[in-house]
């Protein structure tokens, strides 16, 4: 069996968690607990430009809010 992450003519799911994590994850597999979908199927280049467009801070959101509350001090 081949790895579904890997096939470039898959229909795959963005999804994002509480932490605004994005992930590529192909539809025909259950969406995971803690994950909400952020872009329906489509093909895998579409998903791939939607993550590089709208995850540009690769940091969990509660570190980045970390981050912010010390160089407030």
């Amino acid at each position: 069996m081949s790895n579904p992450f890997d096939d470039k003519n898959a229909t795959f799911l963005v999804l994002v968690n509480e932490e605004g994590q994005h992930s590529l994850w192909p539809s025909f597999i259950e969406v995971p607990a803690g994950w909400q979908v952020a872009l329906a199927a489509t093909d895998r280049a579409a998903c791939s430009s939607f993550i590089e467009a709208n995850w540009t801070d690769m940091r969990p959101r509660s570190l980045a809010a970390t981050d912010l509350d010390a160089a407030k001090a």
